[in-house]
């Protein structure tokens, strides 16, 4: 179901985008939250795609009371402002997505091919269960972030900008606020974003020294530490060892 105030929207988005393709189909429209949740309680809805900001009844507000209800289907909301507390309070209210307007393509199809594999997942698992129903829980568990489309682009990123990447890059990259990256990544993941790029760089930098030819500062700068020393620091916490000892070891 699509619920969005502007018709042009639901209209592009019901009518030109590839629902067949990803195995879905749009059977409702709302041009508010209201007329969205009167369309729920007379039919079943397994997603709602959904605009934050409608008259009548926000998307925040229908999000609370599917929440409270306990028979929320699967919310995706769309916005065309990068709004940090509405972000919050849509995590809070079992939330699974939060895109920002204009809506691309390419970023569409994904979340909801994720989403479209969490959905069969938990009805494999129901049905291996008896019938009974799957628990209810996040898309995409902390040991599976990576299948989580915006976690992906955030790791994309990082291994593409080892040397310079940032929490504040990886929010342009996504097109979120620092903070939420920050703790949408620990949430999804399970581990913290500063650690997960340090341990993308000492990665890196283990491959440099196993292939010879860098000196130590080159390595250090490659993979963005300016200070070799707190490079050599950042490695021997990550593998026990220096530099020069872990070439050493190497015998190189």
């Amino acid at each position: 179901m699509i619920a969005d105030d502007e018709a042009e929207i639901r209209h592009g988005l019901g009518n030109y985008f590839p629902w067949d393709e990803l195995g879905f189909v749009v059977d409702g429209f709302a041009q508010n939250g209201l007329e969205a949740l009167e369309y729920i309680g007379c039919h079943s809805v397994d997603v709602l795609l959904c605009d934050v900001s409608m008259p009548v009844m926000t998307g925040i507000e229908v999000a609370e009371y599917l929440h409270k209800q306990k028979t929320s289907p699967r919310i995706v909301f769309l916005s065309a402002h990068r709004d940090f507390d509405a972000a919050c309070r849509a995590m809070e209210f079992g939330v699974r997505s939060y895109i920002l307007k204009p809506t691309r393509y390419q970023e569409l199809k994904e979340i909801f091919m994720a989403l479209k594999k969490t959905m069969d997942l938990e009805l494999q698992a129901a049905e291996e269960g008896g019938g009974s129903q799957a628990k209810s829980g996040p898309d995409f568990p902390v040991a599976e972030g990576a299948d989580d489309p915006i976690i992906m682009r955030i790791m994309r990123y990082i291994e593409e900008n080892c040397s310079e990447a940032s929490l504040e890059g990886s929010a342009l990259a996504v097109r979120m606020n620092p903070t939420y990256v920050s703790k949408y990544f620990k949430q999804k993941t399970g581990i913290n974003f500063s650690e997960y790029l340090n341990d993308v760089r000492m990665t890196r930098a283990a491959d440099m020294l196993e292939q010879g030819g860098c000196r130590t500062y080159e390595v250090s700068e490659a993979v963005g530490y300016q200070n070799p020393k707190n490079f050599t620091r950042s490695f021997k916490r990550r593998f026990g060892k220096t530099p020069r000892e872990f070439r050493q070891g190497l015998g190189l």
